[in-house]
């Protein structure tokens, strides 16, 4: 079994910053992306930034240039740096990771979620 405990989220004023961590343990043959979703109050959740380990990293155009999505692959850890934050950016924040389980089974998993708040 597999699990991913998140944590940095908080509460920060518009144009503060926050670091999100997200640490994968348990049964893991090796990870072959890492990444962050979101979910706003009413809302779906959505795409926010992902760190594959065989093609670039991407993010959401709603958070290009302000967030910087990084990765210890040694630790089976990724990161979220925010910058710049905007009250629109308020959402429990998802870590995501597909996880190679043995070489034939891969499987997605989710953390908790850490709540992040922004203040206008």
């Amino acid at each position: 079994q597999v699990q991913l405990e998140e944590s940095g989220g908080g509460l920060v004023q518009a144009g503060g910053s926050l670091r999100l961590s997200c640490a994968a343990s348990g049964s893991i043959f090796s990870i072959n992306a890492m990444g962050w979703y979101r979910q706003a109050p009413g809302k779906q959740r959505e795409f926010v930034a992902t760190f594959p380990s065989d093609a670039p990293t991407d993010y959401a155009d709603s958070v290009k240039g302000r967030f910087t999505i990084s990765r210890d692959t040694a630790k089976n850890t990724v990161y979220l740096q925010m910058n710049s934050l905007k009250p629109e950016d308020t959402a429990v924040y998802y870590c995501n990771a597909v996880v190679r389980l043995t070489t034939r089974a891969i499987v997605p998993v989710w953390g908790q979620g850490t709540q992040v708040t922004i203040s206008s």
